[in-house]
């Protein structure tokens, strides 16, 4: 795992020294080692930076960026291709030599050989840069679950990239002018979607995504080379004990490949169905005890410490577990900005950056298990939507009931209609306004604010930008329910679990690896039908009875908790000072981003006990500690 950047100046404004100073932002990602490449093509500045994490071949000649032998291509690379040894002999069955054990030697000959067709064969989570210096064209590519992010700025006669955002913000070229609109989105879901980001003219290369800068021409373009949505409608034919069994072996075979590593490995461990899987089924493989890792908290209701030693003792773990204060997470609030470099609003990144810096302490590699809600149907809000879409579906003429709801609603008395009335009642007007599907009505329930609140909030926002939320119309589509879960796999998984993980763990240079977002897994899961993956009206029916070969079902049994620590509480408690000082009227009026009355008014409404505004008030907090670092 690493951090990487790059520059091509149209304008021969640039130089090496800009060039490492994007570099060294990074440092984070990859303190093992760096590399520059600056060079004129044709009459264009050209770099490249790198910062390593060394985890294949630890050797010096592994390090990048790193040429072909004539010189003619250059590549820098962040993450893993796992079956790059099966790649490596199939290239040399064709005649190449290799001068390194490294996968990335393996990608750039890839791509040489075959072109975009390369990623193809890739098996594993990347994001990198290749340069071809004698077409003078340069491509990014990102995997395909977009576990390793990309960002890309094209104006003002440069284009700069960057694992992260402030690899970008250090280069002289790049404006910080923040974007209204995708602001809107964020206030809405807690996060920016992809393509978008806080500042505009800067943009997240999409996962499963290749961008081709042509560097005679200063154009460039954006293709996908995968998606989500690809096998839903090729249904399979397999009996259910077939189904468990192609799945069970691909879940084994993923897990195998994300243990290739020179360096020690651990996983991260809670007790639920998804990291027990992923636990079990690795150390069924193992002679030696797994490294496992949990944290815990002595508030009442977020520990799951207790779960994960009952799953480790049962599996013969190496197990290591740390207690944390609330003094330890509130500490991390800070850091916020600067670890996430723009707005993120997902509170468990506070406990995924502390059990990140425990595991570091024994590891360099760190397994989680994220992906399994999406691709196994675990999340609650899937039942919802569809009962959601049932009701509303059989209502008559849904379009006046739309308009005559939207009459009446200044006269409706919300405040005896108990928890989020307004709010629920906007969301149901707007389903009914709108193309009936399970995607609408799942991405209307899953909007924190609701149009209404969002112009008043935002400044200057038109409030129209598309997210991959639209990417599809499913409206009445047979295999609906599917698109519902491809669709969370598009959005949600990649712009809130995925960001939340690989920042908290790259922060302290620890390597956060996915085994179950498996491309393969994925395609094969698509053709499943929804119906078998929740049976009996059981979530994640298929991966429970996998982990019930390994740990009986009433060790599993509990409640579902996610990961969190009690924020909510804590911003009216030991951090309403800081609440307070970070969203005053005067910083919040400076900023210019917000109304200034309109936060003030979600401030009081939620300290004085109304806890549906909580996460608006939390997304506002985190944007301003974001503000007051990158800003100002």
């Amino acid at each position: 795992m690493c951090g990487i950047c790059g520059l091509i100046d149209f304008d021969n404004g640039s130089n090496l020294e800009q060039l490492t100073q994007m570099n060294a932002t990074l440092t984070h990602r990859g303190p093992d080692a760096e590399g520059h490449f600056f060079e004129e093509i044709g009459s264009v500045q050209v770099g490249l930076g790198h910062k390593r994490l060394s985890i294949i071949d630890l050797s010096n000649h592994a390090n990048q960026p790193m040429h072909s032998e004539d010189k003619k291509w250059a590549i820098v690379f962040n993450g893993e291709v796992y079956n790059f040894h099966e790649i490596r002999k199939e290239l040399e069955a064709l005649g190449e030599t290799f001068t390194t054990q490294s996968d990335t030697e393996v990608v750039l000959k890839s791509w040489r050989k075959w072109g975009e067709k390369a990623v193809d064969r890739f098996i594993g989570m990347f994001a990198f840069a290749i340069l071809d210096k004698t077409t003078q064209k340069l491509v990014l590519v990102r995997d395909r679950a977009g576990v390793k992010p990309l960002y890309y700025f094209h104006k003002n006669g440069v284009f700069l990239f960057g694992s992260e955002l402030k690899a970008l913000m250090a280069h002289p070229k790049f404006e910080r002018v923040i974007d209204p609109d995708t602001t809107a989105l964020y206030m809405k879901y807690g996060y920016y979607p992809e393509p978008h980001t806080v500042f505009k003219n800067c943009f997240k290369l999409p996962a499963a995504s290749i961008l081709e800068v042509d560097i005679k021409t200063n154009t460039s373009r954006v293709e996908a080379y995968w998606s989500p949505f690809r096998n839903i409608e090729k249904p399979s034919e397999f009996s259910e004990g077939e189904t468990l069994e192609r799945v069970e072996n691909l879940l084994v075979d993923s897990f195998k490949y994300r243990m290739v590593s020179d360096v020690p490995v651990g996983v991260f461990l809670s007790g639920g169905y998804d990291s027990t899987a992923v636990t079990a089924l690795l150390q069924k493989q193992s002679n030696q005890p797994l490294n496992t890792f949990t944290i815990g908290f002595d508030e009442k209701g977020f520990n799951e410490a207790p779960f994960a030693s009952v799953i480790a003792n049962r599996l013969g773990t190496n197990h290591t577990e740390e207690y944390c204060t609330h003094q330890d997470a509130q500490q991390v609030i800070p850091e916020l900005g600067e670890i996430y470099c723009e707005p993120f609003g997902d509170s468990s990144a506070i406990p995924t950056i502390l059990v990140s810096r425990m595991a570091k302490k024994h590891v360099k590699v760190a397994l989680s298990a994220d992906g399994g809600d999406e691709l196994f149907a675990g999340y609650g809000k899937y039942k919802t939507t569809k009962k959601y879409l049932d009701m509303l579906a059989s209502l008559p003429l849904p379009k006046v009931i739309s308009s005559v709801m939207g009459s009446i609603k200044p006269i409706v008395p919300f405040s005896m209609l108990g928890y989020n009335a307004k709010r629920r009642y906007s969301k149901v007007e707007e389903m009914l306004a709108s193309a009936l599907s399970s995607t609408m009505v799942m991405k209307l329930n899953s909007a924190v604010l609701v149009p209404q609140e969002l112009k008043k909030l935002v400044l200057n926002s038109a409030y129209e930008l598309k997210t991959n939320f639209d990417l599809t119309s499913n409206c009445g589509h047979k295999f609906e329910d599917n698109l519902m879960l491809a669709t969370d796999y598009k959005t949600y998984m990649v712009d809130d679990i995925l960001t939340k993980v690989d920042r908290a763990t790259m922060s302290v240079g620890l390597e956060g690896r996915e085994p179950m977002l498996d491309h393969r897994l994925a395609e094969f899961l698509a053709t499943v039908p929804y119906s078998l993956k929740t049976k009996n009206e059981d979530p994640k029916y298929l991966l429970k009875t996998i982990v019930h070969k390994y740990v009986p079902k009433e060790m599993m049994d509990r409640p579902k908790m996610g990961f969190a620590v009690p924020v909510e509480k804590w911003m009216k408690d030991e951090l309403v000072e800081m609440l307070e000082e970070t969203l005053s009227f005067s910083a919040i009026k400076d900023a210019g981003v917000f109304n200034p009355n309109e936060v003030e008014n979600l401030k009081r409404s939620y300290l004085n006990g109304k806890e549906e505004d909580f996460r608006a008030v939390w997304f506002l907090f985190v944007f301003q500690l974001w503000y007051n670092q990158w800003m100002k």
